[in-house]
C-alpha cells in the first residue's frame, strides 16, 4: 500500500509540535488548554449521556 501524503503531512506536523516539548504530554496539554483559554471559541461541557437498557428478548 502506498503512502498517504496527506496522512504523512499530519503526522509531519504532529511530530514537530511534539518536539517542540521534547514529547512531554503534561507540557503538550498545557499549550494546548493556553490556547483554549486564548481562543475566541465558546466551549461547553455536556452531560454523559446514560446508555439505554437493553431488552433481554434481544
Amino acid at each position: 500500500m502506498q503512502p498517504d501524503p496527506i496522512v504523512e503531512e499530519v503526522r509531519k506536523a504532529r511530530d514537530a509540535y511534539a518536539k517542540r516539548f521534547n514529547y512531554d504530554l503534561d507540557a503538550i496539554c498545557r499549550d494546548l488548554q493556553e490556547k483554549q483559554r486564548l481562543g475566541k471559541r465558546r466551549v461547553i461541557s455536556l452531560p454523559p449521556k446514560r446508555p439505554r437498557k437493553m431488552n433481554s428478548n434481544g
